[in-house]
């Protein structure tokens, strides 16, 4: 009797946990249609949109009160369980006395007794097993939920009635694949890698402007002048001030996908998946535009430290990054500090794998003595990674190329002031557009994710330097 009780539990706590995946399901409609009407800055709700809020809301207040007859069942069934359990135990008690244990017996009107349910699938409803597969396939292809809550009934009556097939027997589960039915994760989706922002992080943010399609930056590069007066009454230094417009220009970044309407309506968090990916793709397409673009990226505009050996190591290397951060200040002087180095994370472990008995003359700010640097131990894309002996913090960025030089092979260092790496984004970038009338006909829609930005890392010649070379091919630990 305990096990048709246990039996009844299940399936209905089944029953509850589909009932609760419907009611979350009509909540993401009505929470993805609002963001995006507020995504596409409108007060108010289309026509359509408004029916199928009204729609999902219905939805919710039907599964809440089915919630609470289920929740009201399963109440029953697991007080019915408990007073059978305490039975039990009386009845074991009774029995260990003979005498008494005739006497003690409950009359036959003062027990409960629970009846056998008739099966899920049983002649009268399932001829052939036709409606068994019709659940499977259901199940299966198109997300079923009443399909699902049958078959795992079924499964709970077998186990019941014919468990030592499915247990004491050899065959086990891949025997039967046609009907141990699959089910997947998807809230623990794995998400394809991105190489992300951590450079772009860095930068000097500022508010792209509403209009336009270039920043423009006034440049001086005629100074004024000062100098000791020859004598009284004489003329003194005075040189005309000019200067040269220094224009960046606004660019766009874009990614989109087309998924079929069947996706995402039959699909289980597809939207969201995409839209996520995208993001991640966006923010990777921007850090390695800032590093990578010709003739304005930071790659391409940086002065050139040269790192020639054929074996690299890292005392070898650290001179290389003073002569490129003292090259960055001779430039820059008072107007800002070259205080970052930007490089890939092969070089970031690269340089942690080095080993050295040599120590700085100078104690440096927030290092240990006797050690070549700190490292922070944070995730990458999570900003500074660790400092350098100096004090100069690391940002590590897969967006570096690692297939430069003679041997395409080798990576580059970058150092930089943080206060000259200007970024000018969108405050509301990166935008959403979801677009279902372009594909109508084809039952596709088009969601497509954008944003503007502007950089500039040319206020100064020769304020951001790149350590480049041989000694920067693919490191050997």
């Amino acid at each position: 009797m305990g096990v048709k009780l246990d039996e009844l539990i299940m399936s209905i706590e089944v029953e509850r946990e589909q009932t609760l995946k419907k009611r979350e399901r009509s909540i993401a409609e009505t929470t993805t249609i609002l963001a995006k009407a507020r995504q596409d800055g409108r007060a108010n709700l289309t026509a359509d949109e408004d029916a199928d809020v009204a729609a999902a809301e219905k939805r919710v207040h039907a599964a809440d009160a089915e919630l609470v007859g289920i929740d009201s069942k399963l109440r029953i069934a697991k007080q019915a369980k408990v007073d059978e359990d305490a039975g039990e135990e009386a009845m074991k008690t009774r029995t260990a006395d003979p005498v008494t244990a005739v006497a003690s017996r409950p009359a036959y009107d003062r027990v409960a007794r629970v009846g056998a349910e008739e099966r899920t699938y049983h002649a009268g409803n399932c001829r052939k097993g036709a409606e068994f597969l019709k659940d499977v396939i259901g199940m299966t292809f198109y997300r079923d939920m009443n399909a699902e809550a049958r078959l795992s009934r079924h499964m709970n009556e077998e186990r019941v009635t014919r468990g030592e097939y499915l247990t004491k027997r050899a065959a086990g589960t891949g025997a039967f694949a046609g009907l141990v039915v699959p089910q997947y994760l998807t809230e623990l989706y794995a998400p394809a890698v991105a190489t992300l922002r951590p450079f772009a992080d860095a930068c000097n943010k500022h508010d792209l402007p509403s209009d336009g399609m270039t920043v423009n930056i006034s440049r001086i590069t005629t100074a004024t002048s000062a100098a000791v007066q020859a004598s009284e009454n004489t003329t003194v230094s005075e040189t005309n001030i000019d200067d040269t417009l220094l224009t960046e220009n606004v660019q766009t970044v874009a990614g989109s996908q087309t998924l079929s309407r069947q996706a995402i309506d039959r699909g289980t968090g597809i939207e969201e998946v995409t839209m996520g990916d995208l993001q991640r793709r966006y923010a990777s397409a921007l850090d390695s535009l800032l590093i990578n673009q010709a003739t304005t990226g930071l790659a391409a505009i940086s002065t050139v430290v040269a790192f020639t050996t054929a074996s690299p190591t890292g005392i070898l290397l650290y001179p290389k990054l003073l002569a490129a951060l003292s090259g960055s200040e001779a430039a820059l002087l008072a107007m800002a500090m070259p205080d970052i180095a930007i490089m890939h994370s092969r070089r970031w472990y690269w340089l942690n794998s080095q080993m050295t008995s040599t120590w700085p003359m100078l104690s440096q700010p927030g290092v240990a003595t006797q050690a070549i640097g700190s490292n922070f131990a944070e995730r990458y894309g999570r900003g500074v990674r660790g400092v350098l002996p100096n004090g100069t913090i690391v940002i590590v960025d897969n967006n570096v190329p690692t297939n430069i030089g003679a041997g395409t092979n080798e990576d580059e260092i970058y150092v930089a002031p943080s206060d000259e790496c200007h970024l000018w984004e969108d405050p509301n970038a990166p935008q959403f557009i979801r677009a279902e009338q372009t594909n109508a006909k084809s039952l596709g829609v088009d969601l497509v994710l954008y944003g503007y930005l502007a950089y500039s890392f040319r206020r100064f010649a020769n304020s951001h330097q790149k350590v480049q070379g041989t000694g920067l091919v693919t490191p050997a630990f």
